[in-house]
C-alpha cells in the first residue's frame, strides 16, 4: 500500500512532465470546497435573504460591493506576502479556519440575522476564501511548466469546481421538491457541502502534492504601493484580468438573476433550480472539450471563441418568451457546454504570465499574479450582484410583489444584454495576445538555461 502510495503522489519537478490522473485528481479536490459556495452566494443567498430574512436587494447589493472594495486590498496583500513566505499550506490551513467559521454564519443564520451579520459573515468568508485561492491557483501554477499541461492542470480544477456546483445545485433542486418552502434547509445543506468538503479536501490536496518552499532568491519582497505599481505596469497581466473581470461580471449577472427569470418572467417558479442544474450538467462536459480546441489553437484563441459563442447565447434570451421555453431549455444546454472556456483558459495562462515576468525581472511573483486574477473574479461577482440587482429593481422588479410587463421587459434585457456584452469585452481584450505557445516555450527554455 505503502508502494502504491508513493507511486501515485510522487512530487512532480517543473520540468514539463505529464501529472497522474490521480494525483492531478486529489490537488484538484480542493476546488470542491473553493468554489462550492460561488453559486449559493451568486444565485441563491441574495434571492434567500430578500424573500425570506427581508434583506432589501439595495441592501444587499451594496454590502456584496462594499466587501469586493475590501478584496481589492487584502487579494494583493496576500499575493505579496504569500510570495515572500513561499509556503502555500500554511496560508491555506488559516484560510480555511477562518472559511469554515464564517459559512457557519452566511449558511446556518442565527436569530435576529440582518445586514450587519450578513456584512461579518461575508468580510470573514472571503478573507478565508482569499487565502485558500490564492496559493492555491498559485501551487497548480508551478506543477509544471509545459505550455498545454497548463491547461490540463487548469482543467481539472475546472471539472472539480464545475462538480462542486452541480452538487449545490442538486440539493436545492431535491430540496424544491420536497420542502419548497424551507430557505434554511437549503442554506444548510450549502453550508454542509462547503465545511463537509473543506475537511475531506484538505489531507487529500496535501498528501497529493509536495509543498517545497522556493529559493529565497526567487522570492520577490517590494512595499505594498510598488507592487501595486509594477501589476499597473504589466500589460499581458492587465489584459487577461481585465479579461476574466468581464468573463466572470457576464456569467454572474446570469447566474444572479436566474430565480427571478425564470420564475417571475417564465412563470415556472419550479425550473428555477432545476435550470441551473442542467446547465451544469453539460458544464461539466465542457472542460475536456474546451481542453482539446485548446490543445489546435491555443489558450488565448480557444479563450476569444468560446467568449464569442457565449455572446451568441445570450442574444439568443431575447427570442425567449414564456411560451418559448424549450428554447430556454436549449440555450440552457449550449450555456453549458460554454460554461468556464474562458476562465479555464485564463487561469492556464495567467502561469504564462508570471513566466514572463521572472524572467525580464529575476523575481518570482506567481502568488501575486494569481491573487490579482482571483481579486478580479471576485470583483466580477460583487460587480454583477452590485449593479443587476439595483438595476432591475430600477426598473420596477420586485421579487416578493407582483411585476408589470414593463418591470418584466427590464429583467429580461438585465439577463440577456448584461452578460452578451461582458463577454464580448473579455473576448476584445485578448484580441492580439502575443503569448501564445512558441513564446511560452522560448521563455521556458531561457529560464532553464539561467537556473543553469
Amino acid at each position: 500500500m505503502a508502494t502504491l502510495h508513493a507511486s501515485l503522489f510522487t512530487a512532480p519537478s517543473r520540468s514539463g512532465g505529464r501529472l497522474s490522473p490521480l494525483r492531478l485528481a486529489a490537488f484538484s479536490s480542493l476546488a470542491l470546497p473553493i468554489y462550492a459556495a460561488q453559486g449559493p452566494l451568486a444565485v441563491y443567498l441574495p434571492a434567500i435573504y430578500a424573500q425570506h430574512y427581508g434583506l432589501p436587494l439595495a441592501t444587499i447589493g451594496l454590502i456584496f460591493l462594499l466587501e469586493r472594495i475590501w478584496g481589492a486590498v487584502a487579494d494583493p496583500l496576500i499575493g505579496m506576502l504569500g510570495d515572500r513566505s513561499g509556503s502555500r499550506r500554511g496560508w491555506i490551513v488559516t484560510g480555511a479556519a477562518l472559511y469554515a467559521a464564517a459559512a457557519g454564519v452566511l449558511f446556518f443564520p442565527p436569530p435576529g440575522f440582518g445586514a450587519m451579520l450578513l456584512s461579518i459573515g461575508l468580510f470573514l468568508f472571503y478573507l478565508g476564501w482569499s487565502m485558500i485561492q490564492i496559493p492555491y491557483l498559485a501551487w497548480s501554477g508551478e506543477l509544471s511548466d509545459d505550455y498545454h499541461e497548463r491547461t490540463r492542470i487548469a482543467t481539472y480544477g475546472t471539472v472539480a469546481g464545475s462538480l462542486s456546483l452541480l452538487l449545490v445545485l442538486v440539493l436545492p433542486t431535491i430540496i424544491d421538491q420536497l420542502y419548497p418552502e424551507d430557505a434554511a434547509l437549503k442554506l444548510a445543506s450549502f453550508g454542509l457541502v462547503v465545511i463537509g468538503g473543506l475537511a475531506l479536501s484538505l489531507p487529500l490536496a496535501f498528501s497529493a502534492v509536495d509543498d517545497r518552499p522556493r529559493a529565497r532568491s526567487a522570492r520577490a519582497s517590494l512595499p505594498f504601493g510598488q507592487t501595486l505599481m509594477l501589476i499597473a505596469r504589466d500589460r499581458l497581466l492587465l489584459r487577461v484580468i481585465a479579461s476574466d473581470f468581464a468573463v466572470t461580471t457576464g456569467q454572474l449577472i446570469r447566474s444572479a438573476l436566474i430565480v427571478f427569470f425564470v420564475g417571475a418572467y417564465m412563470g415556472r417558479p419550479d425550473w428555477a433550480s432545476g435550470l441551473f442544474l442542467f446547465q451544469f450538467v453539460f458544464g461539466i462536459a465542457a472542460g475536456p472539450i474546451w481542453m482539446r480546441i485548446a490543445a489546435r489553437l491555443g489558450k488565448h484563441r480557444t479563450a476569444i471563441l468560446g467568449e464569442l459563442v457565449q455572446v451568441a447565447i445570450n442574444l439568443g434570451l431575447l427570442l425567449v418568451t414564456p411560451a418559448r421555453f424549450p428554447l430556454l431549455l436549449a440555450l440552457t444546454l449550449a450555456q453549458g457546454l460554454a460554461q468556464g472556456s474562458g476562465n479555464l483558459m485564463l487561469r492556464a495562462i495567467v502561469a504564462d504570465v508570471a513566466d514572463k515576468h521572472r524572467l525580464q525581472t529575476g523575481a518570482d511573483r506567481t502568488t501575486l499574479f494569481f491573487s490579482v486574477f482571483s481579486l478580479t473574479s471576485k470583483a466580477g461577482m460583487a460587480a454583477a450582484i452590485g449593479i443587476a440587482l439595483p438595476l432591475v429593481a430600477w426598473f420596477g422588479f420586485s421579487p416578493t410583489a407582483p411585476n408589470t410587463p414593463a418591470a418584466l421587459d427590464g429583467l429580461l434585457y438585465v439577463f440577456a444584454l448584461g452578460p452578451a456584452l461582458a463577454h464580448l469585452m473579455s473576448a476584445a481584450c485578448l484580441y492580439g495576445f502575443p503569448l501564445g505557445q512558441a513564446e511560452q516555450e522560448r521563455i521556458r527554455r531561457a529560464l532553464a538555461a539561467r537556473a543553469g
